[in-house]
């Protein structure tokens, strides 16, 4: 068979296929430390567990409204709207099976054929796949190492929309009010502002787009629960959106996946009336000071610290992909790659601290061994 062209412009998001390699070499036996997957090593808070139990007990199992639960998008309004500073409307409020189809859809709603896009590079690879899938044209910008990954405000140029992340994956940085500023002042149609890791900062505010006049029309935001709360399995996210385009998201979620879990979305209740992720972030942020004073300390590898999300974005000060690879193979540190998140990265690897501060301090151990 012959596939469709658009298939040769979809990229993939390369930390799945990393972690399939390390598993096949875990089935041979071989100790692996888990770097490279963006899962949070906690539980799900038994709370929110229970009410998923009680949920389908209660015949939570079948068919839902296809835009969500609309009690769950009142809640999420409600959570969404004290976080930000902003009223948001529930009729805006689309629940979907994880982040992604957030992203997917509102681009498959609003981008032509040869429209320019912002991008971040560095940035998470599904932005620029489903981008150019949809017919765009990838404008990058650019965030600056030397002030912690803050974005680079002289790469930003005009375009028709732009998508941003904050904090932002792989490295950790944060957009801030002044940033956000130069961002209104572009001129675009719109924006998708990827906040899926906002409760995960450390000692600084968290900013969003929907918070600012000047650009809070323009906002398609995107969340979930999968990091917050430590719910990646349970593919819930949700976008924030003007009530028009949230009309044609529902649409495309009706031909795409008809509706999110029903049961799943009873606990996301319990996930936003829970109490916040405190303890999880204080021990993401103990793991953080361990890998990046300990990378720091390799010589040849210089690590900036990240201000939120669980991942750190390395310098190797050589190709970034091949010392991934032999990190997998010949130390059993599983890591990915900075090609992957764009032209920019391709001197680093990205490591996910998402892990015990044992299996880290391990890694740490095989890594400056391979440097040795």
């Amino acid at each position: 068979m012959r596939f469709a062209r658009r298939m040769g412009r979809l990229g993939t998001e390369t930390a799945f296929e990393v972690l399939a390699r390390a598993k096949a070499l875990e089935a041979q036996g071989r100790s692996i430390c888990h770097l490279e997957i963006g899962a949070p090593d906690f539980p799900t808070p038994g709370p929110i567990v229970e009410a998923a139990k009680e949920a389908l007990d209660a015949g939570w199992t079948k068919y839902g409204p296809a835009n969500g639960d609309p009690e769950l998008r009142r809640e999420i309004a409600a959570y969404a709207g004290r976080m930000r500073g902003a009223a948001i409307d529930p009729d805006g409020v689309v629940v979907v099976p994880g982040a992604k189809p957030i992203l997917f859809f509102t681009l498959m709603a609003l981008v032509e054929e040869g429209d320019e896009i912002l991008v971040p590079d560095p940035g998470f690879p599904i932005y620029a796949s489903v981008v150019e899938m949809a017919g765009g044209k990838v404008v990058p910008y650019r965030f600056d190492e030397r002030r912690g990954f803050a974005l680079d405000r002289a790469t930003l140029r005009r375009a028709k929309g732009g998508i941003f992340n904050t904090p932002h994956n792989p490295t950790g940085g944060i957009l801030t009010r002044e940033d956000w500023d130069a961002i209104a002042g572009l001129g675009l149609e719109w924006l998708i502002s990827d906040e899926v890791y906002s409760e995960i900062r450390y000692g600084v505010d968290h900013v969003s787009p929907l918070a600012l006049p000047s650009l809070r029309d323009r906002t398609i935001l995107c969340d979930a629960f999968s990091k917050t709360w430590s719910m990646t399995g349970w593919r819930l996210g949700y976008g924030v959106m003007p009530r028009p385009l949230a009309e044609q998201v529902t649409r495309l979620q009706i031909n795409c996946t008809s509706c999110a879990a029903s049961f799943s979305q009873r606990a996301a209740l319990a996930a936003l009336r829970g109490p916040r992720p405190d303890e999880m972030v204080r021990t993401f942020r103990r793991r953080r000071d361990v890998i990046v004073e300990g990378l720091n300390a390799i010589p040849g590898i210089r690590c900036a610290e990240p201000r939120g999300a669980f991942y750190v974005f390395p310098h190797v000060g050589r190709d970034g992909t091949a010392l991934a690879r032999r990190l997998l193979e010949e130390a059993g540190v599983a890591c990915v790659a900075g090609a992957s998140f764009g032209a920019a990265g391709r001197e680093h690897v990205r490591f996910s601290y998402a892990a015990s501060e044992e299996t880290i301090r391990e890694a740490l151990r095989r890594i400056r061994t391979l440097a040795g």
